[in-house]
């Protein structure tokens, strides 16, 4: 389906929604114009609240652009979601009328942009710091213990200590995803390709 930019002064309605986590980011207006600078750059842009110029939309400490991954167009054309992929943390993008955008499965998200921040900046007295000066190999021996940890509390723990001891495990988990490259979403996308009903 086309967009249908010939009603309501050539603007229609965008809504901006995060890839990983279908959070509603952003909501705004687009024209012709700002279309096609999209379709360009592929980056998420939006009119300016005085509808006179494309801007693209940014978040998070560092400002980062917003890459636009794909794009939804309803049925008559009057409006359309801009799908983003954030590259890191989207804090400050991820607050749509004030409100923190995140449920708890998507905090494993939130918890691994604040992961990479560690790497990025490898703050001193941080744990995770110590994590990465220490390497892969120590990184997935510290998984390891987790798992055994884990799986005691399972056969001869409280439901408490499993929780916690599992918590530790996916922090780990997630330390490690991070040292390789690769993000807590890549996991869920390949269980969901795995998925069948």
């Amino acid at each position: 389906m086309d967009i249908n930019f010939s009603g309501t002064h050539g603007l229609v309605q965008a809504v901006v929604q995060d890839e990983r986590t279908n959070k509603i980011l952003r909501v705004g207006y687009i024209d012709e114009s700002t279309w096609k600078k999209m379709e360009n750059e592929k980056l998420v842009c939006l009119l300016s609240a005085d509808h006179k110029q494309s801007e693209v939309v940014t978040g998070g400490e560092y400002n980062k652009p917003l890459a636009l991954s794909n794009t939804i167009v309803g049925e008559d054309g009057a409006a359309v979601i801009l799908m983003a992929n954030p590259d890191g943390s989207t804090t400050g993008a991820d607050q749509f009328l004030g409100n923190k955008n995140f449920e708890d499965l998507s905090f494993l998200s939130y918890l691994q942009d604040f992961i990479e921040k560690r790497k990025r900046e490898m703050p001193e007295g941080s744990y995770t710091t110590k994590l990465f000066s220490k390497g892969v190999n120590k990184i997935s021996q510290k998984v390891g213990e987790e798992v055994v940890e884990t799986i005691i509390e399972a056969t001869n723990g409280t439901k408490d200590q499993f929780i916690y001891e599992s918590s530790d495990l996916i922090y780990h988990l997630i330390v490690l995803l991070t040292e390789k490259g690769v993000r807590i979403e890549d996991l869920a996308r390949e269980l969901k390709a795995r998925h069948k009903e």
